[in-house]
């Protein structure tokens, strides 16, 4: 593994990975009970006010709402307005799966994420970890 000794990541609070681009961010029971209390709101309100429905045909996964200008509904001037409860997506950032297939993939990520390759060292059995935890998430699966 070409991490084997670790990766450089510090999140730069830059918020990139939150703005500029379109995407989605499917979130577990966990994710929607977490936010949910950090806004002191029932997990149904948090459905209906923060959320939307990503078809893949005979399902969907539940997905945060982006602004038109696609910033995550959650993205401040100050960064994330649920920093503590984020997302398990948005905490496994950016050791997920296709970032990690090969240290091109990574190195084609730094392009856009100013944190990789600065702050402390990430060890293999950490990045381990984070890309087991986010390699099926019990997403909401709605219609299957």
């Amino acid at each position: 593994m070409f991490y084997d000794k670790g990766l450089r990541f510090q999140c730069q609070m830059c918020r990139y990975c939150c703005s500029a681009e379109p995407g989605y961010v499917y979130l577990t029971k966990d994710d929607i009970d977490r936010a949910a209390k950090a806004l002191s709101i029932s997990f149904n309100e948090f459905i209906d006010k923060y959320c939307r429905l990503v078809s893949f045909g005979s399902y969907s996964l539940v997905s945060l709402q982006e602004r038109p200008d696609y910033d995550c509904i959650f993205l401040t001037p100050s960064g994330c307005g649920i920093y503590e409860a984020r997302p398990l997506q948005c905490r496994t950032y950016p050791f997920w799966k296709n970032v990690m297939e090969s240290k091109e993939s990574w190195e084609n990520e730094a392009k856009s994420c100013p944190g990789i390759g600065k702050g402390r060292v990430v060890s293999a059995k950490e990045i381990e970890k984070r890309l087991k935890i986010g390699e099926e998430p019990p997403y909401i699966i709605i219609g299957k």
